[in-house]
Order: structure tokens, then C-alpha cells, then sequence
């Protein structure tokens, strides 16, 4: 990542500079995606952005971007306190039908084990 973009990205008050980026040159910014998400999972106090970059880059492409995005996710998690965000990617990322297979699906991904037991917490899995 070259340094004027370091710099831009490094005053992104909240993740939405970051996000805009990756959105705006996806295809061409794979080689410094990881530093994106880096600064991304730096400056998103909310898991807003972490949510919508996570579901984004599942949209593009899910299992090149699988790194990506558990990283993303897991920081969503731990940020979204509220539970205002995090509840989305439950169908955007495990399916319209994720409800149907919570049981499989916890045992195998940690992150939706974990987004399911605040999401839904009066289940038991």
C-alpha cells in the first residue's frame, strides 16, 4: 500500500473511507487487502463497516475471500455489542435457510456459533 494511501485511510474515522475504497477497486486492490482489512478492523468501533465489508466481499467472491472475511467477521462480533449489524450476516453468508441447519453450521463455523448464540439467544445450540 503505497504511503498517500496509507495516510488517507489511516484518518477513516469508522470504516466507511475503507469500505468505499475496497468496493470502488475491487479486482485491482487484492495485493493489499490485507492491510485493508487491517485498517478497516482498526477504525470500525461499531461493526458496521466490518458487517458490510464481510457481506460484500462474500457477494464478490466468498471462498477467495474466506480469509477476509471470517477476520472481519470475528472482529464484528466482538464490536457490535448492540446487535444492531451482526444479525444481517447470518443470511447473507450461511443462507435464507441457515435457520434450517443451525446445528451443523454451529459445530463447523465458530463465528456463526457465536453471532447465533447473541442473535438468538434463547435458543440453545
Amino acid at each position: 500500500m503505497d504511503e498517500a494511501l496509507k495516510k488517507q485511510l489511516a484518518a477513516d474515522p469508522d470504516g466507511l473511507l475503507t469500505y468505499e475504497y475496497i468496493a470502488n477497486h475491487i479486482g485491482s486492490c487484492n495485493d493489499i487487502m490485507p492491510e485493508l482489512v487491517d485498517n478497516m478492523i482498526n477504525v470500525d468501533t461499531t461493526g458496521q463497516f466490518l458487517v458490510s465489508a464481510a457481506r460484500y466481499l462474500a457477494a464478490i467472491d466468498r471462498e477467495a475471500n474466506s480469509a477476509y472475511i471470517d477476520r472481519l467477521v470475528a472482529a464484528a462480533i466482538d464490536r457490535d455489542r448492540e446487535r444492531r449489524f451482526i444479525g444481517d450476516l447470518l443470511p447473507s453468508l450461511w443462507g435464507e435457510d441457515y435457520a434450517d441447519h443451525v446445528t451443523e453450521l454451529a459445530a463447523a463455523d465458530d463465528n456463526f456459533r457465536r453471532i447465533y448464540k447473541r442473535v438468538v439467544a434463547h435458543q440453545v445450540i
